[in-house]
């Protein structure tokens, strides 16, 4: 288990779609600072978990955040407490600019010129949208988009970052680069909660992993001992 104190500590998690089960009381947590991956197949619950944190699915269970529960708190409660989730399929506003959209990740905030600051931080992070800064978010290629759905995400100034699907649908040129962003953003401090089909990709830059099948959690370890174990080389690495 990791040695920093927790900032997410989920027990015993339920999420249902209707009657059926997605995530079966399932038990994990992130430490600050660290960068930790649930991996496993389409339908195994990531996704599904991730919303529930966010409060965009109902659950039942035990979830804290920096030691407060969220249970019962909205979810726009949440990107102020620094909280904040970059969505599957990126979900840029498709019709505002890239500087627009950027704009919009800082609304819960009225601090001007630190938020001018934070937008020059992520141009420097974040290159190609600076070049694109007045460019239509919809007309951007899908890994600009990703990124843009990064870059947005960090102007809340998050604590911690969940991230879903970050490769979904990327050419692999394009899936290497927004992971080495992702990589610096750890780098500078952030906690990442990290859903990736990739397997590969999101063990070699988490600490630690969680493998999820069929609602549950069946595997963790340390990032290398999961590229090691037969089982997940086998299920999750093609070989």
């Amino acid at each position: 288990m990791n040695a920093a104190s927790p900032i997410l500590e989920v027990r015993d998690l339920h999420v249902a779609y209707g009657g059926i089960a997605a995530v079966k009381g399932i038990s994990f947590e992130v430490g600050t600072g660290e960068t930790v991956c649930l991996i496993g197949a389409n339908g195994a619950g990531k996704t599904t978990t991730l919303k529930a944190l966010s409060r965009l699915l109902p659950a039942r269970g035990t979830m804290h955040y920096d030691g407060h529960s969220l249970l019962h708190r909205p979810p726009h409660e949440l990107i102020g407490a620094g909280m904040t989730l970059v969505p599957e399929g990126r979900g840029v506003f498709a019709r505002l600019t890239v500087a627009e959209n950027l704009d919009m990740g800082a609304y819960c905030r009225n601090d001007k010129a630190e938020i001018a600051a934070d937008r020059d931080r992520v141009f420097a992070l974040l290159p190609r949208l600076k070049e694109r800064a007045r460019q239509v978010a919809g007309t951007l290629s899908g890994g600009e988009q990703q990124m843009l759905a990064i870059g947005r995400a960090l102007m809340s100034r998050p604590r911690l970052l969940l991230l879903d699907e970050p490769s979904m649908g990327l050419a692999p040129m394009m899936v290497q680069k927004v992971f080495e962003v992702i990589q610096s953003v750890a780098e500078q401090g952030v906690t990442i909660l990290l859903v990736e089909q990739n397997a590969r990709l999101a063990l070699s830059i988490a600490a630690r992993g969680y493998v999820m099948e069929s609602g549950g959690i069946t595997l963790t370890d340390d990032a290398p001992a999961l590229l090691a174990n037969p089982k997940v080389r086998e299920a999750y690495l093609g070989e």
